[in-house]
């Protein structure tokens, strides 16, 4: 009987095999071009939209610092080199709000991430209403700052503010918040820390949840206490997570704006500017006087101030990481 063939029941039938499937020719150059290019197409939309709203304003920015341009005619531009860089730097004014804006932000910035990561160590246990007490966190960063700086400014008040009531309570005499350097400083900064404090919180509690629990296990069997846990395991596991709050919040220090600005309605940061910071300097010199030049220069002057503060606190991240490393 031949292959293929089946004469059962007196028929003969053929049988033929299916024909083998035709393998796809090799793509062309076209589509090999476009699979190796389609995922820069993905990303372009950001890089655009970031080179027109981002870069594109930082290197305009820095064109215009060098020249003199007035609010009123910012068509006349008149070249001055870095002039404004040096008028700067010979205007008391300036030197008081970097000054100010430093310790501004480290009243603001030590408590508020102390505060935070104790808070985040109290949620990370099981608690009662966990969930509610850490929405609540959220909510005075989800406050606008309008809202939470103009209710501050009537806590803070002189003759009718709550604070001053609860100080004469004690027997302390009523506090001027608005007028006194280092009492307008330590209201601003209480915003702040208002603010900020329950998001940092819930950053840290995020570290936490990360830390393997086998660690903490492993001290507890070795005898090490509660406290020794929070220093030798927690704290070494938060330490990432606790090097990009410092970052975040020292560029958040280093942009304060809305907080001075509406604590008392005041661009010039109190009648001595004795809380006016980078920012509202910045928006004193371009709308306050019109010298849009002048304001270019301090924004590119907070830039690089951010990029040494960064590249300190990076540095010194990087340092300790390698010291542990080397032990």
């Amino acid at each position: 009987m031949a292959p293929g063939t089946d004469t059962s029941k007196g028929r003969t039938v053929t049988l033929t095999a299916p024909a083998k499937p035709i393998s796809p020719s090799r793509p062309p150059a076209v589509r090999r071009a476009w699979q190796k290019l389609s995922p820069y197409a993905y990303i372009t939309p950001f890089f655009t939209l970031f080179a027109a709203f981002g870069l594109f304003p930082l290197i305009y920015t820095a064109f215009v610092s060098l020249y003199r341009v007035e609010l009123q005619t910012p068509g006349d531009m008149e070249w001055r080199g870095l002039d404004n860089y040096t008028a700067l730097l010979n205007d008391e004014f300036f030197w008081t709000s970097l000054r100010n804006t430093f310790t501004i932000g480290v009243i603001s910035t030590v408590p508020q991430l102390v505060m935070a990561l104790g808070l985040a160590h109290l949620l990370n246990y099981k608690l009662r209403g966990r969930t509610f007490l850490r929405t609540a966190m959220l909510l005075p960063y989800a406050t606008s700052v309008a809202a939470a700086t103009l209710v501050f400014a009537q806590l803070f008040g002189r003759d009718f503010g709550l604070i001053n009531y609860v100080l004469g309570v004690v027997g302390i005499d009523p506090v001027d918040w608005q007028t006194g350097t280092v009492a307008s400083q330590i209201a601003v900064s209480t915003i702040v820390i208002w603010r900020w404090t329950g998001y940092n919180a819930l950053i840290y509690l995020a570290g936490m949840q990360s830390i393997p629990s086998e660690l903490y296990e492993a001290a507890e069997v070795d005898g090490a206490s509660k406290w020794r846990q929070f220093f030798h395991v927690t704290l070494p596991g938060l330490r990432p997570t606790i090097v990009f709050t410092v970052i975040v919040s020292t560029i958040g220090a280093t942009q304060l704006f809305g907080e001075p600005l509406l604590f008392e309605g005041s661009v010039s940061g109190g009648i001595s500017h004795q809380y006016q910071t980078l920012g509202l300097y910045m928006y004193e010199q371009g709308w306050g006087f019109f010298h849009l030049g002048r304001a270019a220069a301090i924004a590119w002057v907070m830039f690089l101030l951010i990029l040494v503060l960064v590249g300190v606190n990076a540095l010194i991240a990087h340092r300790r990481s390698r010291k542990e490393a080397g032990r």
